[in-house]
């Protein structure tokens, strides 16, 4: 079949990659379209620690069913369906406490296993969600940072009126603003960029710079006290150790972004027990795609509307293209 393929850091083209044929229980989904992720641009330009060339990237997939193996009963040729990509072993202690998404064996398609940037991608019919007749494929293929958003909120306990800072306007942090929102709590705003503030104004976040006067902008607005709940998303490692003095006391961090291997967080001691903080990792999702879903359908997200969609077939051109400018786009979409 027709791939866009990763050859090394840098460097990607089209040609054929190998279409393998259905094992039990699995489904094969042709792609209509596929988001281009920080994950995916770290992949490219080799900073994903756990990539091997070449390999097809692609993990937020929205398409149509093309084949389903004869033990799947569930599913149909021709339904609209998006791919949850993160596939547990289902035997290690995170399976067995129904958290997959932090699997010791975590598989991910478009990392471990071919992704979107194909003409058709296989994956397991326990990871294909039938998506609501209201939206299209480009909205679809969504809902996996949508379900990171989710997942995020969760972790975080989120309750109904309360007050969140979210740090990075990026596309997770942008998914972020509009779950917080529908979830019926307000949200601040956080980032170095006057473009993304702009956008998250414009899905109903109050945005503040993210530089000096961060922190005494905050205690302003919370009467000294600090925010309830803290969302980093931005990757950053003095963003990370900022949400110790960001949060009110007995308040909750989530992180969100990622860093490099081996890079070390550090944190005022004194301030785990005079803050009692809870301080909680956010890893992708789990059980969260039906939310996101619905989400979608309902109109409460917008954050599609960012969307730059490209021809599939103009992937290598458009990931150089990034690699160069980041910040050119809010988010990239193929469309195949």
């Amino acid at each position: 079949m027709k791939a866009a393929i990763m050859d090394a850091p840098g460097s990607m083209h089209v040609g054929s990659w190998p279409e393998r044929n259905l094992c039990a229980g699995e489904v094969r989904v042709k792609v209509n379209a596929a988001g281009i992720c920080a994950g995916d641009m770290y992949f490219y330009l080799g900073k994903n620690p756990y990539a091997r060339y070449p390999q097809v990237c692609g993990h937020e997939i929205a398409g149509q069913i093309l084949e389903v193996a004869n033990d799947v009963k569930d599913f149909k040729e021709g339904e609209h369906v998006v791919i949850e990509p993160f596939l547990g072993c289902g035997a290690c202690y995170p399976c067995r406490v129904g958290k997959s998404n932090c699997c010791a064996n975590l598989r991910i398609i478009g990392v471990h296993e071919p992704g979107g940037y194909a003409e058709s991608v296989v994956a397991p019919a326990t990871h294909i969600h039938r998506v609501p007749g209201v939206i299209s494929s480009v909205v679809a293929s969504f809902a996996e940072p949508v379900a990171i958003a989710v997942q995020a909120t969760r972790r975080g306990h989120l309750e109904s009126g309360e007050q969140v800072l979210v740090l990075g306007c990026g596309p997770i942090g942008l998914a972020l603003i509009e779950v917080i929102r529908a979830k019926q709590a307000s949200v601040m705003a956080v980032d170095v960029l006057e473009s993304r503030l702009e956008f998250a104004r414009q899905l109903g976040a109050e945005t503040l710079k993210a530089d000096e006067s961060l922190l005494p902008n905050i205690l302003e607005r919370t009467n000294g006290e600090g925010v309830p709940l803290v969302i980093e998303a931005t990757g950053n490692i003095k963003a990370m150790e900022q949400c110790v003095e960001l949060v009110a006391a007995g308040g909750r961090i989530v992180i969100v972004g990622l860093v490099k291997k081996g890079l070390m967080v550090s944190f005022p001691a004194l301030d785990f027990t005079r803050k009692e903080m809870t301080i909680l990792g956010s890893r992708a999702s789990v059980n969260c795609f039906p939310e996101a879903l619905d989400l979608l359908a309902s109109g409460a997200i917008h954050y599609p509307e960012v969307a730059t969609c490209f021809e599939l077939w103009k992937a290598p051109e458009v990931f150089q293209q990034l690699a160069s400018n980041p910040h050119e786009i809010h988010k990239g979409v193929l469309l195949a």
